[in-house]
């Protein structure tokens, strides 16, 4: 058996699953009255399996949250098992570096790698949903609910009429003659997915970290990779389909919002994020402090009452007492 057909065994259940989505939101849109074999509606199709997907991951990322607290949590102990073995490249000293971190990481359940497990668990669905476009440009029926009539409106489908869904840049680049139109919008897309990457790392990076995590090594790579990653991204995304391309960018957008929230509403403790979420709670009277007090911000500090001396009331006899001792 070769790879190609183990691949396709493993990916067999998720292609249904996408299938059914895919088919589900398509019959909805056709139901509210859109043409059933225009690429709007399948786009719609597409936007509203992304949606689906990326809701059923909300409490992955919940947990991805979690563990980034931890790991701020335990950087100061990491730092000190770096510092303790700095300038030692012996392969004893490697080894006990990397057993004395793992024991950290089981020690506090955290685990470096829960940053990619969002993306991790995307990637079948994403190249599931390669597959099954490939497949219904040839107008193959899919695994499960896409039929053989759905797939050649699915294979057929063109966005404003002119540009295939199932078409790449690349695709069109190569065709004869070659295909303007698909290329300026799959252009137009690849400049958004990787402006919409490049946003929500830099979010991450300029406003959600602590000092202590700017100033370890490992910030240092996350911002190489702030600037690398989007040109990975520019590159690769000139071979997907367009079809993909719309479920790539509609990731990337729900992405970017969902990291919005989450830095406004959560943010790290001690970063950017955190000092102006603490400034607008303390503005709306909203803020505790550790000792249970309601912290004011200085506008809105209660001003102690001015109180001004009451004059005594003087008769006629005090008063011109009071005249004759002042000459």
């Amino acid at each position: 058996m070769d790879i190609g057909a183990i691949f396709g065994t493993i990916l067999w259940p998720i292609k249904w699953v996408v299938e059914l989505i895919l088919v589900a939101f398509h019959q909805l849109f056709t139901v509210m009255g859109l043409d059933p074999a225009a690429g709007i509606t399948w786009v719609l199709s597409i936007v509203g399996l992304t949606v689906v997907v990326r809701a059923a991951l909300i409490p992955v990322f919940v947990r991805q949250i979690k563990n980034q607290r931890r790991m701020l949590e335990v950087a100061p102990q990491l730092k000190k098992i770096q510092d303790k073995y700095k300038g030692k490249k012996d392969q004893f000293s490697r080894e006990a570096m990397s057993r004395e971190t793992m024991e950290l990481y089981k020690k506090t359940g955290t685990n470096p790698l829960s940053s990619c497990l969002p993306l991790l668990l995307q990637m079948p669905v994403f190249f599931s949903l390669f597959q099954v476009l490939n497949g219904a440009q040839s107008g193959h029926a899919g695994v499960g609910p896409l039929n053989e009539t759905l797939a050649v409106q699915f294979g057929n489908a063109e966005l404003f009429g002119i540009a295939p869904l199932h078409q790449s840049f690349s695709g069109a680049l190569n065709a004869h003659p070659p295909q303007v139109a698909v290329m300026v919008i799959a252009a137009v897309m690849v400049v958004l997915m990787t402006a919409s990457q490049f946003i929500t790392q830099l979010q991450i990076v300029s406003k959600n970290m602590s000092p202590e995590t700017k100033a370890s090594p490992q910030f240092k790579q996350q911002r190489i990779l702030l600037y690398l990653l989007p040109f990975v991204f520019l590159f690769s995304g000139f071979a997907f389909p367009l079809g993909v391309m719309f479920y790539w960018l509609t990731s990337n957008i729900w992405t970017m919002v969902q990291q919005f929230v989450v830095i406004r509403n959560m943010p790290t403790p001690g970063s950017e994020a955190a000092k102006a979420r603490e400034a607008r709670l303390a503005k709306k009277g909203k803020l505790v402090n550790d000792e249970g007090v309601v912290v004011l911000s200085i506008d809105e500090q209660p001003q102690k009452p001015v109180t001004t001396q009451r004059v005594q009331p003087v008769g006629k006899n005090r008063a011109k007492k009071q005249a004759g001792g002042k000459k």
